[in-house]
């Protein structure tokens, strides 16, 4: 039977003159052994008499005392096989089970073997616990025999840290934070701000304050100056908290990587593989080739080999570099620099495709045929050396214009890797993949790593090629793996919701936009959206027509468990192709490598790594979103006042979003510049309605609009409707169906 949290009947413990009658550190914690079930600070506070003013300073001391371990100094000793675990010990989220439970495991384990999983006990202290959120918690042994956390108290490490930059004022300054949605002001007084220059990109960590005195923070890390050509990323890595520096274990294990011999491994190296990549590219492990196939019963087919770097062959399996790669998850990418899953010792060296190396790889042997249906696999460990290292616009422009080809490979390498590709895309087009016409920018920067501009980056055929050998070499991979029940790491997409499905076709109807014509319990496929993209391509519509249906799709994840690929129109598909920069890859090629009869990783530990790393990967795309964002306010910060010709791609109650077709830059538009009128927001119909004038401004409506604001440290771009609304838009009549769709203001 649990205590109950100690009474004043029985004696409440004595409060020490600290602070606002703070106990000690010490009295605290014996508190908290004597009473783990006392969970809320109110709980704690009430017993040592404290006020609520004292709430703010307690809450971090228990803050540093969960850091501290004080409470659970058994979790980090050596357990012998069955002796029993601790009543209490610190945890942290690590991904879910197979039937969605959230799984924890403790934080510090040096105990025999793996680390134990246990799952969260669902309580108010562990709610919402995220990945790599920490609590304490008390371990209980239910009657079934598994063992269950269940939290007590959360003690995240990071909460209360401010990434940002400072600014020198009197008495100190503050720290202006980099987060766009953090409105907060963070004094930093004089003592705490000495030597620190303004401007200076920092980490802060918040301080207890008083009520009413604002929110003060301590600077504990500085990033450089925020001018700097580099400081765009360093603010966001550090406010993304995305790991930069490698162990020395890690560090240790690549640096004594050899080159391999070719050994039991296929002999690749007379065959003409090249790598083709943007001209930014930092690592190179994937190579391509193909001819005809020679076979006489499989006319106008193909066989393709895409090859691998073979990563598992240095990372292995509870290695440090393991360790790191999976806690990374992925590699991630910004304008200036990469931050990368391996040491540069592998994923720039021994694991990089160089021309004239060699180099271990995984070679995925393909063969389709004429009509682009892979007929038959196989993979091998092999040694390859790469014939070329070539770009997606040299490649492009050798294929349209051959006479002035200066390719360091004969011309017929490359007409044998279109004609596949040929193949391949036909029958991408007859499965009826998704199709979405959508505009991806990238960040010109000069000599000082400074930007410059931010311009659209053209889709070419060079780059759907490599698509689809990398699309087909992943869905050889997947297959391989069911053949031989071997459990898979999938990457799954499901198919969109209906409630989503229902918003799309709404929104399509009052644009005037023929709607998805779908019966219910009809099966929904990506050929129905590409009907659709089809109609309004070419038309002022298209661009927030795809945007929406982007918007309508379920998002990609990793997986044990096959969900199919809906957007690709295929019933199975793995990651296999770039396991230098994505853990799930490498996963994968352990699984093809394996020895028979052996399998590499399964069960609860699978479902673990897939959450984690799909966890991971939405934390590198919105960093890089975020980083692109300040590019863009960066070089946006010269130009207020200009005037912009935009459209509108989200309506909210305090406003509407646009959007710059040329730097695809976003901003907001506030309510309160709108011509002067009550507007009300119509969030079925996705516009602003003003009461009095009738003035509407919808989701796809052309605007123009004039540069208020930039925020480069934020990101944050503010716009003003110019000409003050007159004549920007005609007043629409409910059930005007004549007036549906979109329009130019005049």
């Amino acid at each position: 039977m649990r205590s109950k949290t100690r009474t004043q009947a029985e004696g409440r413990p004595r409060a020490t003159a600290r602070g606002q009658g703070l106990p000690s550190p010490e009295a605290l914690i014996a508190f908290l052994r004597d009473n783990p079930e006392a969970a809320g600070t109110r709980e704690i506070a009430r017993a040592f008499g404290l006020g609520s003013g004292d709430r703010p300073a307690l809450r971090t001391m228990l803050r540093n005392i969960g850091r501290s371990g004080e409470l659970v100094r058994g979790g980090n000793r050596r357990f012998a096989a069955g002796e029993p675990l601790p009543e209490m010990m610190q945890v942290e989220r690590a991904g879910s089970d197979a039937d969605g439970f959230p799984l924890v495991r403790p934080v510090a384990w040096t105990g025999p073997g793996e680390a134990p999983l246990f799952r969260l006990a669902e309580t108010a202290a562990g709610d919402e616990l995220p990945e790599g959120g920490r609590a304490l918690a008390r371990l209980i042994r239910r009657e079934t025999g598994e063992t269950e956390a269940e939290p007590v108290r959360r003690l995240d490490t990071q909460e209360g840290r401010v990434v940002g930059v400072f600014r020198r004022g009197r008495d100190g300054g503050e720290v202006t934070p980099a987060d766009r949605r953090d409105r907060n002001e963070y004094r930093v007084l004089g003592h705490d701000a000495a030597g620190i220059p303004d401007g200076e990109a920092v980490v802060a960590q918040a301080l207890p304050s008083r009520r009413f005195g604002g929110k003060r923070v301590r600077i504990v890390e500085r990033l450089g100056p925020s001018d700097a050509p580099d400081s765009i990323s360093r603010l966001t890595i550090a406010a993304f908290e995305i790991p930069t520096e490698f162990p020395h274990e890690a560090l240790a294990e690549a640096a004594g990587a050899k080159p391999v011999e070719v050994g039991d491994r296929a002999d690749l190296r007379d065959l003409a593989l090249v790598t083709i990549d943007g001209e930014d590219a930092r690592d190179f492990d994937d190579a391509v080739w193909a001819e005809p196939d020679d076979n006489p019963e499989n006319r106008g087919g193909w066989h393709i080999v895409v090859a691998i770097a073979d990563v598992s062959h240095y990372v292995r399996p509870g290695s440090a570099l393991d360790r790191e790669a999976a806690h990374r998850g992925n590699s991630v990418y910004f304008p200036d620099r990469v931050v990368p899953m391996l040491p540069e010792a592998l994923s720039n060296d021994l694991c990089s495709l160089r021309p004239a190396e060699d180099r271990a790889c995984v070679a995925a042997h393909l063969w389709i045929d004429a009509s682009g249906r892979k007929i038959r696999h196989r993979f091998e460990r092999a040694l390859m050396r790469s014939a070329a290292r070539l770009t997606y616009e040299a490649v492009q422009a050798a294929r349209d214009h051959p006479a002035g080809a200066l390719l360091p490979l004969p011309q017929q390498r490359l007409d044998d890797l279109y004609g596949a590709f040929a193949v391949l895309d036909r029958a991408r087009r007859a499965r009826g993949a998704l199709e979405l016409d959508l505009t991806e920018h990238r960040v010109l920067l000069d000599e000082a790593r400074r930007p410059i501009a931010v311009v659209p980056r053209h889709r070419l055929d060079s780059h759907r090629l490599i698509e689809e050998f990398m699309i087909l070499a992943n869905v050889a991979a997947a297959e391989e793996l069911e053949a031989r029940h071997q459990p898979c790491m999938y990457r799954v997409h499901d198919a969109p919701a209906p409630e989503k499905l229902d918003a799309l076709r709404d929104f399509l109807d009052e644009l005037g936009v023929p709607g998805l014509a779908l019966a219910k319990g009809q099966v929904i496929r990506p050929a129905l959206f590409n009907r659709l993209l089809e109609k309004v391509r070419g038309t002022p519509e298209a661009p927030i027509v795809n945007e929406l249906v982007l918007r309508s799709q379920a998002q990609a994840v990793y997986s044990p468990n096959n969900l199919g690929h809906f957007g690709l129109a295929l019933p199975r598909y793995a990651h296999f192709t770039s396991p230098i920069r994505r853990y799930a890859d490498l996963v994968v090629h352990r699984a093809l490598t394996a020895p028979a009869g052996r399998t590499p990783m399964a069960g609860e530990a699978l479902a673990v790594t897939a959450e984690h790393i799909s966890i991971t990967e939405r934390r590198a795309a919105a960093a890089e979103r975020a980083a692109l964002d300040r590019y863009r306010a960066t070089l946006l910060a010269a130009a207020i006042g200009t005037v912009y010709e935009a459209r509108i791609t989200g309506i909210a109650p305090f406003g509407f979003f646009i959007s710059l077709p040329e730097s695809g830059a976003d901003g907001l538009v506030p309510v309160s510049t709108l011509p002067s009128d009550y507007y009300d927001h119509d969030a079925r119909r996705h516009r602003l309605v003003g009461r009095r004038s009738g003035q509407e401004f919808a989701l796809g409506d052309a605007v123009t609009v004039r540069l208020a604001e930039a925020d480069p440290v934020g990101g944050r771009l503010m716009f003003r409707l110019e000409g003050g609304g007159e004549g920007l838009a005609r007043p629409r009549m409910a059930g005007d169906r004549q007036r549906r769709g979109l329009r130019r203001r005049r």
